[in-house]
């Protein structure tokens, strides 16, 4: 195995890297030591050698900055706090948090109703604060995330607040009243992309709700909602535009759901997505 040649790295006379810990939708992540703090630890990303275009170091840029934004007012979004370029590579920096992906934890088992209904509802209220937007030159502009799935969402512990949730990956958000440049290329993930994602289409908040969705009965279930023949874009195209989602019951016949629960799950799937819930604070509602 290569040793990597960032490990034992400083940065800006600061940051150490110390282990790779994952790999985003734009690029690595570093375990690193804040060396002015104590060695507190932290995060940090890399834009990948591979995207290091104009284009992509301004999408890189802005995911940091959004996630700057969004984290500082909510505790269910990865918080971003500083950014720089070394070596010609951006980086950002973020908090380290030790815990599983929802994909992990919903690996082994569904999730009992309790934990399903804790964990739905933070984040819900981390969706309802991209959603509410942010500030950008006196407007405004929501925020879509565009890829919300189990990996992107880590779960951990903290012995004052107990089960924390942070949404993670904000490599694909798009300001949503934004030059259109990347209306016309698919960007997500196709098992929990919407409809309209798939079509290629300007997403709403809606979108993000569907892929919540998905996700909602993944969580409950372990099994996904829609059956794409091949893990392919048509096959997925053609599930998320035409095929109903399956009932709990067919895939969970001794899962017994309060029927307010499952009518929210298939409505956030609704194909049109004036049909679904048209906030996260609904489905916040409709939990709580």
């Amino acid at each position: 195995m290569p040793i990597d040649s960032n490990i034992g790295r400083i940065l800006f006379n600061r940051y150490q890297l110390v282990e790779p810990i994952g790999r985003g939708a734009m690029g690595q992540v570093y375990l690193a030591e804040d060396m002015r703090v104590g060695g507190v630890k932290v995060a940090v990303k890399f834009l990948s050698q591979a995207m290091l275009n104009k284009r992509m170091r301004e999408r890189f840029e802005t995911e940091a900055k959004t996630s700057a934004l969004l984290g500082q007012n909510s505790m269910h979004i990865v918080r971003v706090t500083d950014y720089g370029v070394s070596e010609e590579i951006p980086f950002y920096v973020m908090e380290y948090l030790r815990g599983d992906s929802l994909n992990e934890i919903i690996s082994e088992r569904p999730l009992l109703l309790p934990r399903f209904l804790s964990l739905t509802r933070k984040i819900s209220l981390g969706l309802e604060r991209a959603h509410a937007g942010i500030q950008k030159e006196g407007k405004t502009i929501p925020i879509i995330h565009r890829d919300i799935k189990p990996s992107n969402i880590l779960v951990s512990q903290d012995p004052t607040l107990g089960e924390l949730v942070k949404i993670l990956d904000f490599g694909i958000a798009k300001l949503l009243q934004e030059d259109g440049g990347m209306t016309n290329c698919f960007m997500g993930t196709l098992a929990y992309s919407s409809p309209e994602q798939m079509d290629g289409k300007e997403l709403t908040s809606a979108s993000d709700l569907y892929s919540l969705g998905v996700m909602m009965f993944q969580m409950l279930t372990g099994k996904m909602p829609l059956m794409a023949e091949t893990h392919s874009f048509g096959a997925w195209y053609k599930a998320h535009k035409s095929q109903a989602p399956r009932s709990f019951k067919s895939v969970a016949p001794n899962l017994n759901l309060p029927q307010e629960l499952e009518k929210l799950a298939i409505k956030c799937l609704a194909k049109n997505p004036k049909s679904r819930p048209q906030s996260a604070r609904e489905i916040i509602n409709t939990l709580t």
